[in-house]
């Protein structure tokens, strides 16, 4: 049974950093590209940033480049998000998301992914 499931997330002050946490099973963890999205409260799910399965390239939504790093862990199985200077326009439920190692390419599309974790409420005030 595959299962991803994310952390880190809480309640931070605009500027504020956090880390979020991706840890998975029931995977061949190093055989999938791994990517993060977020869902703002009456917003559709939005792409954040996508890590291929060697963790050698990454991408990023124009909107977090410069603050926010994905990275992998391929022997802990593990996906994270360092975001810096955060934003109350960032404010939402983060999801890191499973896909086949060959879709890097189509990363920034929900479709790329096949399994998903629950979220971690991330909350930005100014």
């Amino acid at each position: 049974q595959v299962q991803l499931v994310e952390s880190g997330g809480g309640l931070v002050q605009a500027g504020d950093s956090l880390r979020l946490s991706c840890a998975t099973s029931g995977l061949t963890f190093n055989g999938y590209i791994m990517g993060w999205f977020r869902q703002a409260a009456g917003k559709e799910r939005e792409f954040v940033a996508v890590i291929s399965w060697s963790g050698i390239t990454t991408r990023y939504a124009d909107s977090v480049k410069g603050r926010f790093t994905i990275s992998r862990d391929n022997v802990k199985n593990t996906v994270y998000l360092q975001m810096n200077s955060l934003k109350p326009e960032n404010t939402a439920a983060y999801y890191c998301a499973a896909g086949p190692g060959t879709g890097f390419g189509r990363g920034q599309f929900p479709s790329a992914y096949n399994y998903w974790g629950q979220g971690t409420q991330v909350t930005v005030s100014s």
